[in-house]
């Protein structure tokens, strides 16, 4: 067996030995974090450290680090930095941490701040635009990218308050801004849809530019009770996970028939044979809306078809999304916070986004949601919380949307559809349908 290299008990790095160190910084004893080091998965402290031969910044931030987890507490406090003309979208931290004279413990990373930078719909990236932009953040910051926060933003991982405004302009100089931190409408996200995906039912990509673009001073001023979150999924798959964890889910869909290839069923019958296509499709259908026939074709009752898309993903020669698209909106849909995990209430079950008036329309129920979000939240409450506050009936008056029983799958669950004098209040609703309709 060949004698394998050492490693440096410094720097864990299979890149760089340390002699190749351009930093001038010794290095921290970091003891805990080179523990990281010696499992089998690859570990953060290794990049970090490999960044660290190059900059003094990193060694202070592993200096800091180790600090951290030696008493277990942040030592990271806020501030205010950013670049002219905007008011969001960079992550201020300066070092809390000081010596007796009231000097950093860890001079060269005192400020370290973050900039959130908005990537393209989809993060469709050529490889020129990565080169570049890895340029600029060499140039000016530590070297530290993540793909991506949280939100959706590239995140740019250390630098100086100085440096932030220099950054900024060379990125914007070809093509770049900055996205959303704070109270504000933060960057939006899309699946890759209609680009790789045969079960796109949406132009994802122009939704997305379409909010961003017309939401951009929300963004980059934040002026909000807290932050609104715009994600777009092209399919009832919902990739982006939009329904969890945006204000404001346009989730796209289909409302004919599922589309059924009964050649392509029976191979797939004769090929996994009867019992795997009852067990894994037939059965775990959440409503029962399809059965096997005696000849292996499928039927589909399309009436109880609730999108899940279960038996499209596992069957996908056979079955595929109808032809008649559009989208459903969903509003509400957060992380924990003041009540726990919320998923989007459905405000539109369906509309059609052909049209330059249609894709208007959704933009138009866009900025109704914010105004309302804007003038009726209170502070550090994201807009599921406010619904759950003042009821769901309350929004959707304030925004201008009238109660469709599509809303919900039990009306005598619904608090808000009235079920005294159901009689009269179907024909009320059927009469504003019918009005909507005529013009």
């Amino acid at each position: 067996m060949a004698d394998k290299k050492p490693k440096n008990p410094k720097v864990h790095s299979t890149y760089l030995p340390l002699d190749q160190k351009n930093s001038d910084k010794p290095f921290h004893d970091t003891p805990m974090l080179d523990q990281l080091e010696s499992g089998p998965w690859p570990s953060f402290v290794t990049g970090l450290k490999r960044l660290a031969l190059e900059s003094d910044m990193m060694v202070d931030l592993l200096g800091q680090l180790e600090h951290s987890y030696k008493t277990r507490l942040g030592y990271w406090k806020g501030g205010t930095v950013s670049v002219f003309g905007y008011g969001g979208g960079i992550i201020p931290r300066f070092t809390e941490l000081m010596d007796s004279k009231g000097e950093p413990m860890f001079p060269a990373s005192r400020e370290f701040h973050t900039l959130r930078v908005q990537p393209p719909p989809a993060n469709h990236y050529t490889t020129d635009m990565l080169r570049k932009l890895s340029s600029s953040w060499d140039k000016y910051g530590s070297g530290l990218i993540a793909f991506h926060g949280q939100t959706g933003n590239i995140m740019f991982i250390g630098t100086t308050s100085e440096n932030t405004q220099h950054f900024f302009d060379e990125i914007n100089q070809y093509g770049w801004d900055l996205g959303g931190a704070g109270p504000c409408v933060r960057t939006g996200m899309s699946c890759i849809g209609a680009a790789r995906c045969e079960q796109s039912c949406a132009n994802e990509h122009k939704i997305h530019r379409l909010l961003v673009n017309n939401f951009m001073d929300d963004m980059h001023r934040p002026a909000l009770p807290y932050k609104f979150k715009f994600k777009v999924s092209g399919c009832p798959n919902d990739c982006m996970n939009s329904i969890h964890r945006s204000d404001f889910a346009v989730i796209g869909t289909w409302r004919d028939d599922m589309k059924v290839d009964q050649d392509e069923v029976k191979k797939f019958v004769e090929a996994k044979g009867q019992k795997y296509m009852i067990d894994n499709v037939i059965s775990r259908c959440p409503t029962n809306a399809l059965s096997l026939n005696d000849d292996n074709t499928l039927d589909v009752d399309n009436r109880n078809c609730v999108r899940c898309m279960h038996c499209i993903n596992v069957m996908t020669r056979a079955l595929s999304p109808g032809d008649d698209h559009g989208v459903t909106l969903l509003i509400g849909g957060k992380r924990t916070l003041k009540i726990g995990d919320t998923m989007g209430t459905v405000i539109i079950p369906f509309m059609k986004l052909e049209t330059d008036e249609e894709y208007a329309r959704l933009v138009g129920i866009a900025e109704d949601t914010i105004d309302f979000f804007a003038e009726n939240a209170l502070e550090h409450e994201r807009t599921g919380e406010m619904i759950e506050r003042i009821g769901l009936v309350n929004f959707l008056e304030g925004i201008g949307i009238d109660v469709d029983p599509n809303m919900i799958t039990a009306p005598r669950a619904g608090s808000y559809v009235r079920m005294d004098d159901w009689d009269l209040e179907a024909e009320k609703w059927n009469k504003r349908k019918a009005e909507a309709a005529a013009g």
